[in-house]
């Protein structure tokens, strides 16, 4: 159950908890395959098959393992590397990054996202707690956040407890007064009892709880959430 009075700020998720993320990364992996088709054809070639594709992922984050929760310079350097590998322009690396990128952005926010967002920030800082790269500010809702953590920001990914003091650092909060809400079992709910944290799994999906430690709640949406805080507000 939830301690309600000794919520002080909320941590909140981004990927498939504000947005299905998913469509997202296929729409700008295939717009970006598009656009290297015209130019590195090669290198298209490589970003359209899977297992071509995870190869190279591998053999980058072997040779630099510290990009693992940087997506953004991660994908950048696997793109360099396709067009070094299939002898192509490695001038075209950022414009392709950029292309993807733009695209990665184009996020399409669940119906309950915005309500709960203005009921949130009215209430609590909140705090992005993400091992995306997505940036809040140019999706549009920037506003409503008082700090973001993400990995790629921080260095730092779910569930190292890290990234969970960080977030309740950079709120000015200790880290058991803060409530993190996030869709997945291990990164937001392990990660963030394991910090001290209260959590609230979001579960879109209706699926069963698969793991041995228990969120402190559980919700379907985000509206449902802020029907649990609203006692507290």
């Amino acid at each position: 159950m939830l301690e309600l009075t000794k919520i002080k700020a909320i941590g909140l998720d981004l990927d498939d908890t504000l947005w299905p993320i998913w469509p997202v990364i296929t729409r700008a992996e295939t717009t970006m395959i598009d656009w290297l088709a015209q130019r590195a054809p090669g290198t298209a070639a490589v970003f359209a098959d899977p297992a071509r594709k995870q190869a190279l992922r591998e053999g980058v984050v072997g040779k630099r393992p510290e990009l693992g929760h940087n997506m953004s310079v991660l994908r950048l350097e696997c793109i360099r590397a396709a067009l070094a590998q299939e002898g192509e322009d490695a001038a075209l690396a950022q414009a392709a990054f950029d292309v993807f990128f733009e695209q990665r952005l184009r996020v399409e926010l669940f119906a309950d996202v915005l309500p709960a967002l203005a009921f949130l920030s009215a209430r609590y800082p909140v705090v992005v707690v993400s091992n995306g790269n997505a940036d809040v500010g140019r999706i549009g809702i920037g506003a409503h956040f008082a700090a973001d953590v993400s990995a790629h920001l921080s260095g730092i990914g779910k569930p190292d407890v890290r990234i969970f003091h960080a977030a309740a650092q950079a709120v000015g909060v200790a880290p058991d007064e803060v409530l993190h809400v996030g869709d997945d079992p291990k990164l937001d709910v392990w990660g963030g009892l394991n910090a001290g944290m209260q959590t609230v799994w979001v579960n879109r999906e209706r699926k069963d709880w698969p793991h041995a430690y228990q969120p402190h709640a559980s919700v379907r949406d985000l509206e449902q959430l802020c029907g649990l805080l609203e006692a507290a507000a």
